[in-house]
């Protein structure tokens, strides 16, 4: 008689199935590989730092942006600073400003503070604004997606720089940086908000949102729970092609004498008043100049790969 040998053990087969990771590690890793970026994060966290520290930093150098002082320039050559780069020394790390002497690196880390101050308050405006209109218009559809649509071409369709300059020239007694915040915020969200709405009208209909829809779950719920999350990748790589912008506007708008007044400095206002002496003096155009492009380069560029990661997609249209 044959007797069959008894089966071996089954081994437990234990597989380790590896178990995929979030976009959002996704995008950190691949963010970490590229040298552009780990710069472009360097730069914008330094002009962070100088913009959150302007007080401390200034004090260190032993000045505030607005003192005067008249023994670094030559009354005899028209204000022009004594040494060489435009006054630079021990006493005034990045030289001086022509005729008045006030000390260039107070003014520009307290520029720094305006400058990108107004640049991300305008941006979060934009960005809350257009996305509560883009989730709303593409979730609800119908005569909510009309009215907003119609809003927001008319938004659109304001040559908005004409109506900028005409608001911060007739508003007088007014906070200046509040005003040129809420002004440049006005026209910037209807383009997030036809971002994230397509995102929205592509998620509404997806398997988890009816679920949802068919569990009882609210609008509210819905909307914050399901739909946020899926249109939050590309609204953060969006916010980030923003900024340069806001930071180009608020300039261009201080060089044209209609935004941040003297003697609160901004870096626009230090490049309209520097054109005046770039014969004598280029040091006072080249440094507030030179912070103004590596600030929109580095958000520019942090951007460009941002949207590349997290909406691939919106990079190739």
């Amino acid at each position: 008689m044959h007797s069959s040998a008894p089966a071996p053990p089954a081994a437990a087969a234990v597989t380790t199935s590896a178990v995929p990771s979030s976009p959002w590690r996704l995008a950190r890793r691949e963010l970490g590989r590229r040298t552009s970026v780990k710069i472009s994060l360097a730069i914008v966290g330094l002009f962070l730092f100088m913009a959150a520290a302007a007080p401390l930093l200034s004090s260190l150098a032993g000045w505030s942006p607005d003192d005067f002082d008249k023994t670094a320039v030559d009354p005899y050559l028209g204000g022009t600073p004594i040494g060489p780069l435009g006054g630079i020394s021990a006493d005034h790390w990045l030289g001086v400003e022509p005729v008045t002497g006030r000390d260039l690196f107070a003014r520009v880390v307290h520029g720094a503070q305006v400058s990108l101050f107004i640049a991300l308050t305008a941006t979060a405006i934009v960005v809350i604004a257009g996305t509560a209109a883009g989730i709303a218009a593409g979730y609800f559809g119908g005569r909510t997606d009309a009215i907003l649509s119609r809003i927001s071409d008319l938004a659109m369709s304001f040559p908005s720089l004409i109506f900028m300059i005409a608001m911060m020239s007739v508003a007088k007694d007014v906070n200046r940086i509040v005003l040129m915040t809420a002004v440049i915020g006005l026209f910037g969200w209807p383009g997030v908000a036809r971002v994230v709405r397509g995102q929205t009208l592509s998620l509404r209909h997806r398997e988890y949102v009816d679920a949802a829809r068919v569990g009882g779950a609210g609008s509210w719920r819905i909307l914050t729970r399901d739909v946020l999350p899926g249109v939050a990748g590309p609204v953060i790589a969006y916010t980030t092609l923003i900024i340069p912008g806001m930071i180009a506007t608020e300039a261009a708008l201080s060089y044209l004498g209609v935004g941040v007044r003297p003697p609160t400095p901004s870096w626009g206002q230090m490049i309209a008043e520097s054109v005046s002496f770039y014969d004598t003096d280029p040091m006072y155009f080249v440094i507030p100049s030179a912070c103004l492009f590596l600030t929109v380069l580095a958000f520019t560029l942090l951007g460009d790969a941002l949207r590349d990661i997290l909406d691939p997609r919106g990079s190739r249209t």
